[in-house]
């Protein structure tokens, strides 16, 4: 019987589309990053194969026999000492899957990419898959890298390649073992969020991202893409949810300008880096009106999504947040709160946070 490979299977997304695969009924190859931890795919039947992406022979030997691939391997930090790894796995991983899987004559290929590729929408709009890339300007490595890995696929794809783009947006639920999507709800329940600043970006449980995955194997066209997205999130609406639903008091909001001067005045000391400010004031909001038509593809209400991803931080992390909430919390208020005030007086703010040992 042909087999369905999944590589980046242990990871957040993957892990979900290789139980909804074995739900299936599909014959399953898991590519698993050598030494990785199986323990997001626990119960899921398949055969476990050591493969780094960038090994070529290691791809190839886990596509013999293999019909459909479902590429869902890849990086997402927003950190800028990722920048080397993020596009070495994105675009370097993506290449050399896709290649090998053109080279073995798959049958389908779906290919798990990222909303962010399209770069971000205007001011309290949306985009959709039409939207031209202009977001190189920013320079976020994420960004450019899964950008790149898409042109990769494409060129792939004009070559024969029976590849279809699936684009997900920020993916929240239970399950993130790796803790890359769903970090900012740790950081925020572990009082690791002393500002943020006016942006926004859209959620979608990981669940239906799967299913998503699956309809594109299943309904897609050759050559397209799809963003799938649920709720677009302002961070004011986000924090308020989330310090509804956690009991904890949301961060302090600050300008933007003052959050990039902050971060440029502390470096390697700052809670948060330049980028990932520059990266928070976008509004990475879509709209999946192409899935819902094409696909028939439904994203669940936002209120259940929220609740699955904190209930299931709090029950692995219960204790340590619970401390963390008390100890910390208050002191980067106060150090916002601050900020806030002299609007641009690092030096203040750095005299505060290094009182309370943040720095």
């Amino acid at each position: 019987m042909p087999a369905t490979l999944v590589t980046g299977a242990t990871g957040f997304i993957g892990s979900h589309v290789a139980r909804r695969l074995a739900e299936r009924g599909d014959e399953l190859r898991l590519a698993v990053q050598p030494g990785a931890s199986e323990e997001p795919l626990a119960g899921v039947e398949g055969r476990r194969i050591d493969c780094d992406v960038l090994d070529r022979r290691a791809v190839r030997r886990a596509l013999k026999g293999v019909q459909r691939v479902f590429h869902c391997a890849g990086l997402t930090s927003a950190h800028p000492r990722d920048r080397e790894r993020l596009f070495e796995l994105n675009v370097g991983g993506a290449k050399a899957v896709l290649e090998e899987c053109l080279r073995a004559g798959v049958q389908r290929v779906v290919f798990n990419s990222s909303a962010a590729a399209l770069g971000p929408a205007g001011p309290a709009a949306t985009a959709d898959e039409t939207q031209l890339f202009t977001a190189g300007r920013l320079g976020i490595p994420y960004v450019n890298s899964v950008h790149e890995a898409e042109v990769e696929a494409f060129r792939l794809a004009a070559r024969g390649l029976p590849l279809v783009c699936v684009n997900p947006c920020v993916a929240f639920g239970a399950g993130d073992y790796n803790v890359s999507s769903t970090r900012i709800v740790r950081s925020f329940l572990l009082g690791r969020v002393p500002v943020y600043v006016d942006g926004a970006f859209s959620v979608v449980d990981v669940d239906d991202v799967a299913t998503g995955l699956l309809l594109a194997d299943e309904e897609g066209a050759v050559g397209e893409r799809y963003i799938l997205g649920g709720r677009n999130f302002t961070f004011d609406r986000l924090f308020a949810d989330l310090a509804r639903l956690s009991g904890i008091e949301p961060p302090v909001k600050l300008p933007s300008p003052a959050a990039l001067a902050l971060a440029s005045a502390l470096g390697d000391r700052a809670p948060v880096a330049a980028e990932e400010v520059r990266a928070a004031s976008q509004w990475w909001t879509y709209s999946s009106a192409k899935a819902r038509r094409e696909l028939g593809w439904r994203a669940r209400p936002h209120e259940e999504t929220l609740e699955a991803t904190v209930a299931w931080h709090l029950d692995r992390e219960h204790d340590r947040i619970a401390r963390t909430r008390r100890s910390r919390q208050l002191q980067y208020r106060l150090a916002g709160t601050a900020i806030r005030v002299t609007e641009g007086a690092a030096g203040l703010a750095s005299q505060l946070l290094r009182r309370s040992r943040l720095v």
